[in-house]
């Protein structure tokens, strides 16, 4: 591998997708110092060194390992009162109820906390609300069902910091909840016996990088202490809670939150759990979307998340807990048949939905607008943060796409570095131009009612536009960690990145720019991908495959650029082709 000089901040300005290409800093002596002290390749050294990591920290963050990042659960602010009144629940049997957010995070969250308290011989119920039909989070009929099937005691899983409605009549009920959350919070808190999140206004927490599912995992930590110290497991077998970090691994991907610390662990302690298929919902989906092993990051996020997703997306929320729940395999075949027939037309759903906005859009996409903000009658909710997420890739700025029934809007927004979008529509709530809103700052969802559409739409732009700037959107930036040629892809080169591993935000998988070769046999796979070959002056040859580029400027540049040379942008991956490893270049990127 060769490294662009530090001279050259910028080496492509504006690519085919838009964006500026600029080589990732690194501090070249200490690249150095790391490949020498741990007898690793240079390669390695760099990578590392430009991600942060330094000669101390670099043996834990090849091997992490959850004991070393895991702190005492305590610290999270109404844990310990939580995991008491669930300790007296187990003791006098009480039926606990479990009501969880459709996606992915709220699903492994609920499979996990109902795998455990069944391995401990406990009984629950897990209510998941409709997300088209309920909106999102609790609400009082959700928490009136798991009260009508004997639930005094509720726990909510993925939601609920901002519930106040919903907890305020469930608790003049006389129904106790506890909260296990992560979104973003208020200064006040709902009416609950606990509200553990560790992105609490007042709570002091190293944590606040967690999925739900890591912060469900930590409750069960400090219930599994407390039930042991009450003797518990004197007559009984003590569970072993490292068999479920699959589960806390696949939330914590499909959350997209930094794969940093303590995430970092879980994920990379899971994915040996999952690979050896002691789940049957992940095991059954992987079958289903032929993955043959469950080895990384991309498995679970684009192959499982899409799958576990698409029930709720189209109405059928409780399905994703209910596969990762079950044992039972005849019922776990048909859940995971039905989610993979959803996700089928889910995708249909999203090409009509994106269509749709980006033509109410119309000349807004290509004016200056500091935000997208676009609502139709008759759109799909269930895909509005899909087409939310392709507008935001495609046109670099924060975008909000509201389906409206009944002149009522329900939507989701993605966003950009440097506008905080669930804070956004937190304030929208709180301004009362929003009847639900909350999220993260990446992501939101809200409920509107149709006749304050405009007026959401002015106040998020004007937010926007303060904390990102009015006018044109700067290209955004594609960091790279130097530059190859074709004869570098290796399988041995891949092998050594994959010591990095996990991927995700906070660890970006390695980017490499190939600086000059011809694609060559370019043909269509799928509905929108590209594959083809690339090959340079030397004879080098590297199989590549770009992924829903046909219809973007990147697809056709490829299909018709098999004579010239071009530069590539993109990172080197490992896969199987009967039976053996085979690299493959996954461009993201090109220019002239």
């Amino acid at each position: 591998m060769a490294a662009l000089p530090a001279a050259a901040a910028a080496f492509v300005e504006r690519s085919l997708s838009g964006r500026r290409w600029q080589l990732r800093p690194v501090d070249e002596a200490l690249a150095l110092t790391i490949s020498q002290r741990l007898d690793l390749p240079e390669i390695v050294g760099r990578v590392l060194a430009a991600r942060g990591v330094g000669v101390d920290t670099a043996p834990s963050f090849l091997r992490p390992r959850i004991r070393d990042s895991l702190p005492d659960p305590s610290h999270l602010l109404d844990l310990d009162v939580a995991v008491e009144r669930l300790a007296d629940a187990i003791a006098a049997g009480e039926r606990i109820g479990i009501l969880a957010d459709y996606d992915v995070d709220g699903a492994t969250s609920a499979a996990l906390l109902y795998r455990y308290l069944g391995a401990i011989g406990a009984a629950a119920t897990v209510d998941v609300p409709d997300r088209l039909r309920e909106g999102y989070g609790p609400n009082p009929e959700a928490l009136e069902r798991l009260g009508k099937a004997g639930c005094r005691l509720v726990v909510t899983l993925d939601s609920g910091t901002t519930a106040f409605e919903a907890l305020g009549i469930a608790a003049e009920r006389g129904q106790e909840v506890i909260v296990v959350d992560h979104h973003a919070a208020e200064a006040r808190l709902p009416s609950a016996l606990a509200v553990i999140n560790p992105n609490r206004c007042d709570q002091d927490s190293a944590l606040g990088h967690l999925a739900a599912v890591g912060v469900t995992f930590l409750l069960i930590v400090a219930l599994n202490r407390v039930l042991r110290a009450r003797g518990r497991f004197a007559s009984a077998p003590e569970p072993d809670l490292r068999r479920w970090l699959d589960l806390v691994a696949l939330g914590t991907v499909c959350d997209v939150v930094p794969l940093v610390g303590l995430n970092r662990a879980f994920v990379s302690q899971g994915l040996r759990v999952a690979v050896r298929g002691g789940n049957p919902g992940i095991a059954r989906l992987a079958a289903i979307a032929r993955v043959a092993a469950l080895e990384n990051c991309d498995d679970f996020g684009f192959a499982l998340g899409p799958r576990l997703n698409a029930g709720g997306r189209a109405g059928h929320s409780s399905l994703g807990a209910l596969l990762l729940a079950s044992e039972d395999l005849e019922e776990v075949g048909e859940i995971a048949a039905r989610l993979d027939l959803l996700n089928q037309e889910r995708r249909a759903t999203e090409r009509k939905v994106l269509a749709a906005a980006e033509g109410a859009l119309g000349a807004s996409l290509h004016r200056d607008a500091p935000l997208l903000l676009a609502a139709g009658e008759g759109w799909s909710p269930g895909v509005a943060g899909l087409a939310a997420a392709r507008l935001v890739e495609r046109y670099h700025r924060p975008a909000v796409v509201i389906g409206l029934a009944d002149g009522i809007g329900k939507g989701s927004g993605r966003s950009v570095a440097g506008f905080d979008l669930g804070a956004a529509v937190i304030a929208a709530r709180q301004a009362g131009i929003l009847s639900q809103g909350g999220g993260h700052p990446m992501a939101a969802g809200l409920t509107v009612a149709a006749g304050r559409i405009e007026a959401l739409a002015a106040f998020l732009t004007e937010r926007a536009g303060h904390q990102l700037g009015i006018g044109a959107p700067a290209p955004p930036e594609l960091t790279l960690d130097g530059t190859l040629q074709v004869g570098g892809c290796s399988v041995g080169l891949a092998r050594r990145l994959a010591m990095l591993a996990p991927f995700g935000r906070g660890n970006p998988e390695p980017r490499f720019a190939i600086v000059s070769a011809r694609p060559w046999r370019v043909r269509q796979i799928g509905d929108n991908h590209l594959d083809c070959w690339l090959q340079d002056a030397a004879g080098g040859r590297v199989r590549a495959v770009a992924f829903r580029v046909l219809d973007r400027p990147l697809g056709q540049a490829l299909l018709a650029g098999s004579g010239r040379p071009m530069r590539f942008a993109g990172r080197i991956k490992l896969d199987r082709w009967n039976g053996e490893l085979r690299v493959t270049f996954q461009i993201e990127d090109a220019a002239a």
